[in-house]
């Protein structure tokens, strides 16, 4: 049984349900952020695929003891109600009021609004750490992946997310407050550097590069500005047959997936790490 009060004792119950702290860290996330996916995240392909695979990426490589996983920037909760529906359970750290709330509404059972520094977590108290694309978000990738590599307990895991190739960037990331994209090898490292050990790493929306080239990256390389509403169609397939082929083009990444096989390329990056 959690005792969030002793892991993390700068936090206090509120009348919501929703665990707060007295702290204001500043994070780089556009205020509208959450209740824009909001608005998507139960009907959008992209967000129902990540679940996916990190849903099969924990099955592979679970929390040791069963413990608890913290899904640090965790937003409105879409992740951690997908993994505590597949069985683990999940606790949701997410900064923004608008993101904790709508993961209480979602039903989760523990939402914590506040960073892992105004919460006041104390040091290798966490049996593991989701970091769902977060870590493009965070300007000193590395001095934050030491803070999170502290929290872990020995042999406590650590799943990650990125955005893949820089070669991909555009007017998106500049919006959702993004540093950098990654690659696999480079973030794989980072984590390395922070002390965990890389257990598995590999791409996933393999068919999604070149479409974000040609109707994201290009465009905005040239001063070509998309209209608004463009991110949100970009979450659902023009039509029932092209949903189909994104469907099944996607479903075999799950299954390499639960197989631990590595895929070369994509659009995102999945690790898994632990600490040593």
């Amino acid at each position: 049984m959690l005792n969030i009060s002793e892991i993390a004792p700068n936090l206090a119950l509120g009348d919501d349900g929703i665990w707060i702290s007295g702290g204001k860290e500043a994070v780089s996330y556009p205020q509208e952020g959450n209740q824009a996916c909001f608005q998507i995240e139960d009907s959008s392909f992209w967000f129902i695929h990540r679940n996916a695979c990190i849903a099969a990426s924990v099955k592979n490589f679970p929390p040791p003891g069963n413990g608890a996983i913290f899904d640090i920037g965790g937003g409105n909760g879409f992740v951690s109600l997908g993994l505590t529906k597949a069985g683990f359970e999940t606790v949701l750290v997410e900064p923004g009021l608008a993101g904790a709330s709508n993961g209480k509404q979602r039903g989760l059972s523990t939402v914590i609004c506040a960073t892992t520094t105004d919460a006041g977590f104390k040091s290798s108290t966490l049996d593991a750490i989701g970091l769902f694309d977060v870590v493009e978000h965070i300007d000193n990738d590395l001095q934050f992946l030491e803070s999170m590599r502290d929290l872990l307990k020995p042999r406590g895991r650590m799943y990650v997310t990125v955005p893949a190739f820089f070669a991909l960037w555009s007017r998106e990331d500049e919006l959702a407050g993004h540093f950098r994209r990654y690659t696999c090898d480079s973030i794989g490292a980072l984590i390395e550097r922070a002390g965990l050990k890389l257990e598995y790493s590999t791409y996933f929306f393999r068919p999604l590069p070149l479409p974000i080239f040609l109707l994201r990256s290009l465009p905005h390389r040239i001063g070509i500005n998309r209209e608004s509403g463009d991110e949100i169609r970009d979450h659902k397939p023009g039509n029932r047959a092209a949903a189909a082929v994104l469907d099944a083009l996607l479903s075999g990444e799950v299954k390499n997936i639960e197989r631990r096989r590595r895929m070369t390329f994509g659009a995102s990056c999945l690790l898994v790490a632990t600490v040593p």
